[in-house]
């Protein structure tokens, strides 16, 4: 009988009972690390390395262009910025080029914060209503 890696299971844990919300939260910050480990395997010349974070980082917003909801006006805005950045991540790849990793985890970056903001008022505004964790 195989023992659980306690960590393992956190993990898996923390995904299944995240809210919609949350699980953008960690698509996003999962994609920021992934460019990260990229633009570190561009410095040390690891090639396969830096390929392999790259398509993890191309699916990750491949994922987010999947859940937009199209009924929604700002989703366009977002299907478009997405499709941008899905663009910049394979140029990177192909040209090794840090520079561009860095503009895409910039949008990346900028689109995680003001998300974790909107978490952060709806749970407010819910609790400021009488809700319940």
């Amino acid at each position: 009988m195989a023992i659980n890696n306690p960590y393992q299971s956190y993990k898996q844990n923390s995904v299944t009972t995240a809210s919609p919300g949350e699980l953008t939260l960690m698509l996003y910050n999962g994609c920021i690390k992934f460019i990260r480990i990229a633009k570190k395997a561009i410095t040390d010349n690891n090639i396969e390395e830096k390929n392999t974070n790259l398509i993890k980082a191309q699916k990750i917003i491949q994922e987010l262009m999947v859940t937009l909801k199209m009924d929604v006006a700002v989703s366009k805005d977002m299907m478009s910025l997405y499709d941008y950045l899905l663009r910049r991540l394979i140029e990177a790849n192909t040209k090794n080029d840090a520079a561009i990793l860095d503009e895409v985890e910039g949008f990346v970056t900028e689109f995680r914060d003001t998300w974790k903001e909107v978490i952060q008022l709806n749970r407010q505004k819910h609790y400021a209503e009488g809700g319940q964790a």
